[in-house]
């Protein structure tokens, strides 16, 4: 990708921002094993692009095998013990932009993001390992598109 791209969101959203506040909801209180299980299918089951959305409680995966359909999984069952099974096991792919070991700081920050502040907090987020982009949507509505590497080199920053 290499460049970041931010978009300022709609002012309506925007000129409400400090009058909300976000609300634990059970995706949150469960997000480490909504990770964890994510980090699975992404390193031995073929996602090759996930999108989390913490403020409905969904996550959309798209494969390997069959990049042309997205499969969304609500929070129950994608923290089902037969979510991985249906997908076969596919090697995580050496064309991969994205190394392996670059998932976990990944998904930790948007764990972070999402908890840093009551009103700025991330509302969606995703990460396509064979381009390398992160994509990231916040409360203000604002929106950012950037290389995974700059997304961990700017933690803290966003």
């Amino acid at each position: 990708m290499g460049r970041w791209l931010q978009i300022q969101g709609d002012p309506a959203v925007r000129q409400f921002l400090f009058e909300q506040r976000r609300v634990d909801n059970a995706f949150d209180r469960e997000l480490d094993r909504v990770l964890a299980r994510l980090r699975v299918l992404i390193t031995t089951r073929g996602v090759f692009h996930a999108k989390i959305r913490f403020s409905t409680g969904e996550v959309a995966l798209w494969f390997l095998t069959d990049p042309w359909r997205y499969r969304v999984h609500l929070m129950d069952e994608f923290l089902s013990h037969t979510v991985c099974r249906r997908y076969p096991r596919v090697p995580y792919p050496h064309t991969a932009f994205v190394p392996m070991t670059g998932i976990d700081p990944v998904l930790a920050e948007f764990k972070r993001l999402r908890f840093q502040d009551p009103q700025v907090y991330l509302r969606s987020a995703s990460l396509n390992i064979m381009s390398g982009t992160v994509s990231l949507r916040f409360s203000c509505d604002g929106a950012h598109y950037l290389d995974y590497t700059e997304f961990l080199a700017r933690a803290g920053e966003i």
